[in-house]
């Protein structure tokens, strides 16, 4: 009935965070150049480790991409699939009955997305910013709807 993968937005592609850290890495050696020309030569060391940094920062940064959540609606249950970092899966089944999506909205934050049912609370989409939080509360209300309210198209009651 439905289903959203939800995963974390990504702005570079892996050549894009390559020559990203090029730049930095260039950047940063005409500053430990000039530091070097003026007689400041340890600041060479610091520099090093500024780009060791970076390129930590930038690796740690670029493997959540591998991380992502599934929401699937059947009849029977919503079924959340999340997937970490390491690739490890986990699984929740919520009673699609009586459950509830529930969007808080916090001042000067993202919006916290969540689903309730029978006092169980699971947060979702929680890597997704605001309006595409929106928009998935919005989808899985309304296919929550259809599914409590069935409608068939049959011939025979068309008449």
């Amino acid at each position: 009935m439905f289903q959203a993968v939800v995963v974390p937005h990504r702005s570079l592609s892996p050549l894009g965070l390559k020559i990203l850290l090029g730049c930095i890495a260039g950047a940063v050696s005409v500053t430990a150049s000039v530091f070097v020309w003026l007689g400041a030569w340890p600041v060479v060391g610091f520099s090093g480790l500024e780009v060791g940094l970076a390129a930590l920062l930038l690796r740690i940064n670029a493997r959540a991409v591998r991380s992502s959540e599934m929401l699937v609606l059947t009849g029977e249950a919503l079924v959340i699939t999340r997937t970490d970092v390491q690739g490890r899966k986990t699984e929740v089944r919520l009673e699609p009955t009586w459950l509830r999506v529930q969007l808080e909205d916090r001042p000067g934050r993202v919006p916290r997305l969540s689903l309730r049912s029978f006092g169980r609370e699971t947060e979702i989409a929680a890597q997704l910013g605001e309006e595409p939080k929106r928009d998935l509360a919005r989808a899985l209300e309304e296919a929550l709807a259809g599914s409590r309210s069935p409608r068939f198209d049959t011939p025979q009651l068309a008449d």
